[in-house]
């Protein structure tokens, strides 16, 4: 690598060592690192746009000539000053301002303005623009758009902008290697693209630019993508390089334990029990996702993997997300493994004193063949005397950190892995989040399950909800009332539950009416569920604790208040705790107007379909990937000029050019991961 844009900050002018400090934080540690650190988006400062012609939330930049300046006290107290320049007139407001700024905007003044445009009470107006005097002579505008570059505090755009255009003066007479030549013709080099995305000309095709689609963005696009795509194959190399237990199939006690079930699983499952039982068998760690839709029977799968490998001598750990999962979990495997030779131990946070001691006893003796429980099971004190199977439950609501310190509980070789979630993962991030697993899909749902009827409501026919509530209940019916907040909170989700429970309790006398929530022990949690499950209680107020493993068959009602709060597919999984019986069922999305567009988009597409797949395609377009896969936890997704799902289209070329680089140059892809990941691992199912 040219060592001149190997080179550390301090060469470039402006970069002290607390500047240089500040950037390292934020990841840019050398010269190279602002070459891809790219722009936002741009703003369009390459022309001058007549007051006549500016159009309502468009950016623009307008000069005229000041024709007064008033202090107004309205709702707020504002400096209006009115602009002209003989095609209209626009009010620029400043509700920030000092005396000597309104002194300087006289009236006669000539000024240049940028800011978007918005209506006001008196037309077109810019609020807080940027602005400067001009003379009375044309002044030269900027001849490249104006980058917007992705920052943190203390770091502002004028900073940016120089750093990156010293960097860029250096790419040109020093351009980093084309890891690509040969492999990726478009007519973009590397360097040229790079230079491109930093300062496009005026005149460039701004729209293209917006959405991703230039070809500068898609040369890099490509590039990154192929990039993560070889770091979760180097990773899936180097983990099925290692030893694991083989455990060998048990057809005959897996007929024996299916037959004493009380269903018949459905020829999905069993196709999805019969791949994890091949990898099982196998010397190299399984690495598995398994994806279904709500009510799917995922859990099944899980515990014929567990039974085989308790079997063949191993130990089996399921570890869900919260403690109401796991305790489903518990009390499923406890009636299924019933008549079988096996020892269950269950350990969560709230699991205390003597109890706790037990469980971490046999878990360490080997006494306990099945260990069910929570993010406890991470702790130091909890030590395996020989796992072999480690399964996650909703997989992406843990740390990666997390599920890594569980796999390292196997002393002696690596455990298989198996990775389940209920919300399904559209192909494009799983070609991309997941190239280190193989996936099975659960695509069949039980026979009977009937698809929910999903109905948007505004908050001010509360009353009217309280009266259907009151009516299903009346038929024998029950349903839940989920409360959410924006705060991700316990004690405030309790509270808001509370009030409601409270608010229905009183006014449903007639009605048994539960409560459950975050905060709640969990010996209450469980008594409280277990009457809703029994028929003794006839309306749940609870919090979306309740999103994934409950399972009430008569529960064919469902108040969802606040949707627009949720994502989609954690609306998809609430939903799912409907319509789990033979009784049409329904869902009311309790909303609060107004609805934002993107908001009400998310609600009808809810509305539209009962396709866990569709939902979350639907909920990829409109959040983008990091809010699909829980970005905050799983460290994934964090490109730079990638865009999921705008560039899905890409993905299908980068598979092909993956293989192409690794046979031909395999000395290019180390550098080439380096070069857009950095020191940053990329994690997915581990």
């Amino acid at each position: 690598m040219a060592s001149i844009i190997a080179q550390e900050l301090t060469g470039l002018r402006g970069v002290g060592p607390k500047l240089a400090a500040r950037l390292q934080a934020y990841g840019i540690e050398r010269v190279e690192d602002l070459l891809f650190h790219f722009p936002l988006r741009y703003q369009d400062r390459t022309r001058v746009t007549p007051i006549g012609g500016l159009v309502e939330g468009s950016e623009a930049v307008v000069e005229g000539e000041v024709r007064g300046a008033d202090v107004t006290f309205g709702r707020r107290r504002s400096l209006l000053v009115v602009l002209q320049d003989g095609t209209g007139t626009l009010t620029l407001r400043f509700f920030h301002f000092s005396n000597a700024q309104k002194q300087s905007l006289r009236p006669g003044v000539r000024l240049r303005c940028f800011g978007q445009v918005r209506a006001g009470p008196r037309g077109a107006e810019l609020v807080h623009p940027e602005y400067r005097a001009v003379g009375p002579a044309p002044a030269p505008v900027e001849d490249r758009l104006t980058p917007i570059y992705p920052t943190t505090e203390g770091l502002g755009q004028q900073q940016w902008r120089k750093l990156c255009s010293q960097a860029v003066a250096l790419l040109e007479r020093c351009p980093p290697a084309d890891l690509l030549a040969d492999i990726d013709d478009d007519g973009f080099t590397l360097a040229d693209a790079i230079a491109y995305l930093h300062a496009p000309p005026a005149g460039a095709a701004l729209d293209a630019l917006q959405a991703g689609r230039h070809p500068a963005q898609l040369r890099l696009a490509r590039e990154e993508l192929l990039a993560h795509h070889l770091s979760l194959r180097h990773l899936r190399a180097r983990e099925r390089a290692r030893r694991a237990p083989p455990m060998a199939a048990d057809s005959a006690g897996l007929r024996t334990f299916i037959a004493r079930l009380p269903f018949a699983p459905t020829g999905a499952q069993e196709r999805v029990m019969a791949e994890i039982a091949a990898d099982l068998a196998g010397e190299a760690p399984m690495l598995r996702l398994v994806q279904g839709d709500v009510g799917s029977g995922k859990t099944l799968v899980a515990a014929a993997a567990a039974r085989q490998a308790i079997a063949a001598g191993y130990q089996a750990a399921i570890m869900a997300p919260t403690e109401l999962l796991a305790e489903q979990h518990r009390v499923n495997f406890e009636g299924w493994f019933a008549g079988e030779p096996l020892t269950i131990a269950w350990l969560s946070g709230r699991v205390k004193g003597a109890a706790r001691r037990e469980a971490l006893a046999a878990i360490s003796d080997g006494s306990a063949d099945l260990v069910i429980g929570t993010h406890a099971l991470f702790q130091d004190a909890v030590a395996f005397a020989r796992l072999g199977l480690l399964i996650v439950d909703e997989q992406h609501r843990f740390g990666v950190h997390q599920r890594l310190s569980l796999k390292d509980k196997a002393a002696h070789w690596h455990p298989h892995q198996l990775v389940m979630t209920a919300t399904p993962i559209p192909r494009t991030l799983s070609m991309v989040a997941y190239a280190d697993l193989d996936c099975s899909v659960i695509d069949e749902l039980p026979p009977g399950r009937k698809p929910v009827n999903t109905v948007l409501v505004d908050s001010a026919r509360r009353d009217t909800v309280i009266e259907r509530v009151a009516g299903a209940c009346a038929e024998g019916r029950q349903a839940y009332w989920v409360c959410t907040l924006v705060e991700e909170s316990d004690v405030l989700q309790a509270q808001a539950a509370e009030a409601t429970f409270e608010e229905l309790a009183e006014g449903l006398p007639g009605l048994r009416v539960g409560l459950v929530h975050g905060k709640l022990p969990a010996a209450k949690k469980a008594e409280v569920m277990a009457a809703f499950k029994a028929g003794a209680c006839d309306l749940l107020v609870a919090t979306t604790v309740i999103e994934v493993g409950v399972d009430v068959p008569r529960a064919s009602l469902m108040v969802i208040e606040n949707p627009e709060r949720l994502g989609l597919a954690q609306l998809h999984q609430l939903r799912g705790r409907v319509g789990r019986g033979s009784t049409e069922s329904h869902c009311v999305l309790l909303y609060q107007s107004p609805l934002s567009a993107n908001g009400r988009q998310r609600l009808q597409a809810l509305r539209e379909s009962n396709d866990g797949f569709f939902i979350a395609r639907k909920d990829l377009e409109l959040r983008g990937p990091g809010e699909v896969l829980g970005t905050r936890q799983t460290g994934l997704m964090d490109f730079r000029v990638a865009r999921l799902p705008e560039h899905e289209d890409l993905l299908d070329a980068v598979q092909t050019q993956a293989e192409t680089l690794s046979q031909r140059h395999p000395e290019r892809v180390a550098p080439l991961i380096e070069r857009w990941t950095g020191t940053r691992q990329v994690f997915a199912g581990v």
